[in-house]
């Protein structure tokens, strides 16, 4: 790889209102050899409280607080360099796919000092209420009853759309790619590999790993 790749670690970003399969999308392309799926849930579920970090987090959210972004970041990177550190991800050859995390324009700001985001997926689903049915139909499978009801549902795509959706406009047109996310998983796979194939970055790694 180049030199700007090695101070930097290669990264896709998954970006989509709640529903439109963003996780769905990360997951499958996880499980790609030279992606490493990194979803922020999975992160904050998994966290060492024992830590000092850990303990921090804690404090926050014991007393129904937001985390501050810069605590979130910090906990986020300390997750994957523990992964790195195992060698369970490997950033010199692996392409780590966000999910979940930024969370906003500051978060996306923080992460640009030791992430090289190469492209962002824009999972598109302009219907409302078909996001809805698929929040439902996930929050009923996964036996979160509260989830399921018409407030919190609207709640969650109203803070994306106020919080989450200006990330789009940090990152230059040419590292977007919208994709219709109305469509079956399959074909909304298809456009993501489609897109990552071509890209030079990609080919590059290709021929390292090779």
């Amino acid at each position: 790889m180049t030199k700007a790749l090695d101070t930097k670690r290669p990264a896709f970003l998954f970006l989509g209102a709640p529903g439109s399969g963003k996780g769905t999308q990360g997951k499958i392309l996880g499980s790609i050899p030279r992606f490493f799926h990194c979803a922020c849930g999975d992160i904050f579920r998994s966290l060492d409280t024992r830590t000092a970090l850990g303990q921090r987090f804690v404090d926050y959210s014991s007393r129904g607080e937001l985390v501050p972004d810069e605590l979130t970041i910090e906990l986020w990177k300390a997750q994957v360099d523990n992964w790195s550190d195992s060698h369970v991800y490997k950033p010199d050859i692996d392409f780590l796919v966000l999910d979940g995390i930024p969370r906003n324009v500051p978060q996306a700001e923080m992460i640009s000092s030791f992430l090289e985001i190469h492209q962002v997926f824009h999972l598109s689903c302009p219907d409302r209420e078909e996001l809805a049915r698929r929040m439902r139909k996930r929050a009923l499978k996964d036996n979160r009853i509260d989830d399921a009801s018409e407030r919190v549902i609207q709640q969650r795509i109203s803070t994306y759309v106020e919080e989450t959706k200006p990330i789009l406009e940090f990152y230059s047109d040419a590292l977007v790619t919208n994709i219709d996310a109305t469509r079956p998983p399959v074909q909304v796979l298809h456009d993501i590999i489609g897109k990552i194939v071509s890209l030079p970055v990609y080919k590059e790694t290709a021929k390292i790993v090779s």
